[in-house]
């Protein structure tokens, strides 16, 4: 009896294991667009810091089945306009060195907006706009803070050019007061005024799922605490009280990430893990986010993308 009962429990795990492990035939392929995929990082952001990568583990994972993938590195802190420019100038340059006629752009936080501006400016660049977590109306965390003193924006522009040097981006211009507007409610309502793709015009509703020739998506989560092991999630679970009950991440409210098509708006998941950080600790009883990010690729295959 005993036996048989062990024997059932092993079978019910090794089945649970393997429906988690993607075959070889799903993983072959699974990722591979028609256009490369670009990933914009957010406020206080970078390529890499040594060995940490600001999306962890989701680079590699993307081109393991496929996907032509890059890493864009832009000012840690600066206006939207500022480090759209930036982005511009890299996506003309993946692209001469590609081949390729468009670019999917993956933008998470700041990096929304940031890729927004780039496919308002050139969409005959841009196939697709995905805003992760996006600031897409503003953050009431960007709201206090630009009403704080002014040595909160010296303290954000010693953080941002500490993260240049690190990240060996030194020669980039920081600007954290710039970056707290741009992602201030008021900052973000003059933006959408100017670069209005994809916002959807309710207060919580979707955006248009194509303008211009571009698609536009989004997904975002809905739990700042989300694993006892992360140093951060207590920080952004204090922080999260800034939004009155408002579902959000610990940064950004869910209606405000909302853009083009709506994927999800309440994954498990707080403003870092929805990049993998703090280096891969998140969520266990949420679909890891290096998994939403290879769905994503695969729907954008799905269209042709």
């Amino acid at each position: 009896m005993k036996n048989r009962f062990w024997l059932a429990l092993s079978s019910l795990f090794l089945s649970f294991t393997i429906g988690l492990l993607p075959s070889t035939a799903s993983a072959a392929g699974y990722t591979q667009t028609k256009y490369p995929i670009v990933l914009v990082h957010g406020l206080f952001g970078f390529d890499k810091l040594g060995p940490v990568e600001y999306f962890y583990g989701i680079p590699d994972a993307l081109r393991s089945g496929g996907a032509q993938v890059y890493v864009t590195t832009i000012s840690a802190a600066n206006s939207t306009e500022v480090r759209g420019e930036q982005l511009l100038t890299q996506v003309r340059q993946i692209l001469a060195a590609t081949g390729a006629a468009k670019v999917n752009l993956i933008g998470h936080s700041h990096g929304g907006p940031t890729a927004r501006y780039v496919a308002s400016v050139r969409p005959d660049l841009v196939a697709s706009v995905t805003t992760v977590a996006g600031v897409n109306k503003g953050s009431k965390v960007a709201d206090i803070l630009t009403g704080a003193p002014n040595t909160s924006a010296a303290i954000g522009d010693a953080l941002a050019s500490l993260i240049g040097i690190l990240s060996g981006n030194k020669g980039l211009p920081q600007n954290a007061g710039a970056s707290l507007t741009s992602l201030s409610t008021a900052g973000s309502l003059a933006f959408n005024s100017r670069h209005p793709q994809g916002v959807p015009t309710t207060a919580c509703g979707e955006g248009a799922y194509q303008e211009r020739g571009v698609y536009y998506f989004s997904w975002s989560g809905a739990q700042p605490y989300t694993n006892v092991l992360d140093i951060a999630d207590p920080a952004l679970a204090t922080i999260s009280l800034a939004f009155g009950g408002a579902k959000n991440d610990g940064l950004v409210s869910s209606c405000s990430s909302h853009l083009g098509k709506v994927i999800r708006d309440d994954y498990a998941m707080n403003h870092l893990d929805e990049v993998n950080q703090l280096v891969g600790i998140v969520n266990l009883f949420e679909t890891n986010p290096v998994t939403v990010f290879r769905q994503h690729a695969n729907r954008l295959q799905g269209i042709g993308l």
